[in-house]
């Protein structure tokens, strides 16, 4: 039996019909993000809804506008929020607009793991990803802030996710690294000290009037010109809305508000207003 010939790299001359494979860099990279997002929405399997309100019947459309609450998807934001996620994070990379992502307000980190793998993608190394959480689902309505009485997101258990649980889900798709930093507690006690010095995209995702405001109070001033502000409950939760349309009358921001699915909507910080 003659020895093999054995080629240092079998797939060289390897052509796939009449041309060898021709997939440039971005093409990769598109189908790499695209298949990212479908994981963390899971729209690949449709796992079923676990809200009221959906029957328990998975529903392409809801899913897409984030209409539902996936029982295993690690988002539950919606393909069309996370298409425009990604649009603003290709936006500042390609813009070289400055600074950090940070999202306030992440259940079970979707937003913030498909962020870390858009930068990963691009080969970004100086930005962080901030995620911001309790980790122990919303707090009670503060007596001082009547916008948000009777509100009752704090007694909805599935919007508890353990850190560990949103660690795991960035480690699951090896994206778990020091690029990732994880600020543990209610948005009043841990954002107006955190380590961060400028934000090119602050993704507000609190639903409360209380917290909403408790993230744009430390946050706003750091997000640097061209920078973005996505808000994720502006169409849905009233105290969200109020809050949005006090804190920019109070600042002057004139910068106007962009739709992206009915619910959730996004604006771009301007030299001024």
């Amino acid at each position: 039996m003659g020895q093999a010939n054995i080629k240092e790299n079998p797939l060289e001359d390897v052509e796939y019909g009449d041309d060898k494979a021709t997939s440039t860099e971005s093409e990769l990279r598109a189908l790499y993000i695209d298949l990212l997002q479908k994981t963390l929405t899971n729209e690949i399997y449709g796992d079923l809804p676990m809200d009221p309100w959906s029957g328990g019947k998975y529903d392409a459309t809801k899913r897409a506008l984030g209409r539902d609450w996936p029982s295993q998807a690690m988002t539950m934001i919606g393909a069309k929020r996370m298409a425009n996620l990604r649009q603003l994070t290709e936006s500042v990379i390609n813009q070289g607009v400055p600074g950090d992502f940070i999202e306030t307000g992440v259940w079970r980190g979707g937003a913030c793991v498909f962020v870390r793998g858009i930068l990963k993608a691009y080969g970004v190394t100086d930005r962080r990803v901030w995620v911001a959480d309790s980790f122990e689902g919303l707090p009670p309505p503060d007596p001082n802030c009547p916008q948000d009485a009777g509100d009752k997101h704090h007694t909805w258990e599935p919007l508890a996710i353990s850190q560990e649980q949103v660690r795991d889900n960035f480690s699951k798709l090896g994206l778990l690294d020091d690029q990732v930093k994880f600020l543990k507690g209610w948005f009043k006690d841990t954002l107006p000290g955190a380590p961060i010095e400028r934000l090119a995209i602050l993704r507000l995702d609190g639903d409360m009037y209380g917290s909403t405001m408790d993230a744009l109070l430390p946050l706003y001033a750091k997000v640097s010109r061209g920078g973005f502000i996505i808000v994720d409950d502006f169409g849905a939760v009233q105290g969200c809305r109020q809050a949005i349309a006090d804190f920019r009358a109070a600042n002057n921001i004139t910068s106007p508000i962009i739709d992206i699915d009915g619910v959730g909507v996004f604006w771009q910080v301007r030299a001024q207003g």
